[in-house]
């Protein structure tokens, strides 16, 4: 394998993306284009897929079956499970998610992008943007995704023509005026052949812009990480209960957004416990500030009880805390989602039992319309008032992924049934005070 692995993999920044789009539109064969051309792809590898394909009649390899490994997908010639891959070039490591482009398996699309910054959307020129298109866009708005890419594929069946190209895209910047994504980049590709993938493609000399690979590369990622909120959710309690360490008690875990320093007026919710921070470990090592999302232990000034699910915030910048709160959510479970219905919630280190109070409405993704509903069922995302045992410390999910993320669990059976985003409450709670605050 040859190609442009950068000598040390932690020297470049790390973009995690995603690959949506409707039926056989080419999200698979993407992904095995742009590893194929960047020569990323091991020789064993490319052997297994040459062998697979001339088993299968094919006349040139499928690179579709580098990520669609489960034998139904590739005997359907469809991807139903979430692929993962890894590469680097460098300038930047990647790590890409092949998520489905079927209506049912909409929770393995959400599961995909969850995590990611950047969403790769396919449209097949010939039909444009589709209702899978809407959809796919609409949920990963509502992921709260910073940078989507409208890849129009296979322009090689439309002869590389401008004009079709330039309709996809009005038809698409129209509708993209009801989401929530700041940056929307489109670029004409055929993923077949490789047509501006990794280099710029001659047949089409209107187009300007950068190849995929190039974009991919390129696009600003670092403001898309929340430095202003400093979140740390307590994971464990450190008490080494050595005779060098007898007095040694700080707080582990990762900050999920933020930027914590030495000196630090600070607040440990719910509890409402004020101190500062004495000190920040990493590594060993003493630090005087840190940030998302490492990995630190703070030590406190004062003698506080904190425990795991407890977090500490500064004390001038607080996030809102409460247990009722208002969450968009998509079900993921065969078993509908109904009012009255009790659950475990867990939201970062916290674990909490929850009701649903009310479902507000359910979202019409295909035409982004609120209808009444008394269920959510599976794939179907809607509104809901949720109550729960405990406090739940949060921010709102589109000011702050890190903390406005939550899943939804069953109390029986443990199955992770539905993925859920906090909005902003309709009234902020007072900030607690230790003497009276009471849960």
């Amino acid at each position: 394998m040859s190609g442009r692995v950068p000598e040390s993999k932690d020297s470049v920044e790390l973009l995690r993306f995603f690959t949506c789009g409707s039926v056989d539109d080419g999200k698979s064969t993407l992904i095995g284009r742009l590893l194929h051309d960047s020569k990323l792809i091991f020789e064993d590898q490319l052997e297994a897929l040459s062998r697979a394909s001339f088993l299968r009649g094919e006349t040139e390899i499928n690179l579709a079956n580098l990520t669609d490994g489960l034998r139904a997908e590739r005997e359907q010639g469809i991807t139903i499970d979430v692929a993962y891959r890894y590469f680097a070039t460098a300038k930047r490591r990647f790590i890409v998610a092949d998520t489905p482009g079927h209506v049912q398996y909409t929770r393995n699309m959400v599961t995909g992008a969850s995590t990611a910054g950047l969403a790769l959307i396919l449209v097949d020129a010939r039909k444009g943007v589709v209702e899978q298109t809407r959809r796919h866009s609409y949920i990963a708005s509502l992921l709260g995704i910073p940078h989507l890419v409208l890849c129009v594929n296979k322009m090689d069946l439309v002869g590389f023509s401008q004009e079709t190209f330039d309709q996809t895209r009005h038809d698409f910047t129209i509708f993209s005026t009801r989401l929530r994504i700041r940056d929307i980049t489109f670029i004409p590709l055929s993923a077949r052949f490789g047509d501006n993938v990794v280099e710029r493609s001659p047949n089409m000399p209107w187009y300007q812009g950068a190849s995929l690979l190039t974009f991919l590369e390129d696009v600003h990622i670092a403001g898309d990480l929340n430095l202003q909120d400093a979140r740390f959710p307590v994971q464990w309690v450190v008490r080494p209960q050595t005779d060098e360490y007898h007095d040694f008690r700080a707080f582990a875990g990762q900050i999920a957004s933020g930027v914590f320093k030495i000196g630090e007026n600070v607040v440990v919710l719910p509890s409402g416990r004020r101190s500062k921070i004495k000190d920040i470990i990493f590594a060993g090592k003493s630090l005087k500030a840190a940030h998302a999302p490492m990995s630190i232990s703070l030590l406190l000034e004062d003698e506080i009880d904190v425990s795991r699910g407890d977090m500490i915030v500064p004390s001038d910048n607080l996030p809102y805390f409460g247990n009722d709160v208002e969450a968009m959510i998509c079900w993921m479970h065969e078993t509908p989602m109904y009012i009255g219905s009790k659950y475990i919630i867990k939201h970062t280190t916290n674990t909490t039992k929850g009701v649903i109070k009310d479902l507000h409405f359910r979202i019409n993704v295909d035409y982004l319309e609120e209808q009444k509903a008394s269920l959510l069922r599976l794939n179907e995302m809607g509104r809901v008032s949720l109550r729960t045992a405990t406090p739940l410390i949060y921010d709102e999910y589109y000011k702050n992924r890190s903390l406005g993320g939550f899943i939804v669990i069953d109390e029986a059976t443990h199955a992770t049934v539905g993925a859920g985003m906090f909005s902003e409450p309709a009234k902020a709670p007072p900030v607690p005070e230790y003497a009276d605050y009471a849960i």
